[in-house]
């Protein structure tokens, strides 16, 4: 697992869909992605797209295309999303290209991991994620988004604080 590499995953649910998020993060992402569509894509703006394979224009599938300049992205770096089919044939196709144009397939946890060391979220925060998508119940889903909002890392601030605040005349 190294930092700079451009790393993708499906970010959505696994298996067939009508639609899937494919993302990639890392400093080509942006560049590979332009590379797909064969133009420019606005930052933060989602723009209807052909992916085509750079290397003998056949299409991988038509869909969304959205950029987002880090840091203002869920990893802190640079993300290309596409919304495309949720076929095993898209998916094939697309981790291809991908593949050969330089990106490597993500670890598990590696999307959070980068927002983690980017400063995007806290440990509280990146526990709480994992909460939210297992969480089976209201209750349980109350309380993931709940941590994830930073509640709980607000209350271990506060005590951080108390306890710097009673040690230093120490």
């Amino acid at each position: 697992m190294h930092q700079g590499d451009t790393i993708f995953a499906r970010a959505s649910g696994a298996g067939k869909a009508g639609v899937a998020v494919y993302r990639l993060s890392g400093p080509e992402s942006h560049n590979i992605a332009n590379q797909l569509v064969g133009k420019r894509i606005v930052n933060r703006e989602a723009a209807l797209v052909v992916l085509r394979d750079p290397k003998d224009g056949s299409t991988i599938d038509r869909g969304l295309a959205i950029l987002f300049e880090n840091p203002k992205s869920f990893t802190g770096e640079d993300v290309a999303e596409f919304h495309l089919h949720g076929s095993h044939a898209v998916e094939i196709s697309l981790y291809g290209v991908l593949s050969r144009l330089g990106a490597r397939p993500a670890e598990a946890g590696e999307f959070t991991l980068r927002a983690l060391k980017n400063g995007k979220l806290d440990l509280a925060q990146a526990e709480a994620l994992a909460d939210l998508i297992d969480a089976e119940t209201t209750l349980q889903k109350k309380q993931a988004l709940g941590q994830l909002d930073g509640r709980l890392s607000a209350v271990a601030d506060g005590w951080r604080k108390e306890i710097l605040a009673v040690m230093a005349p120490l």
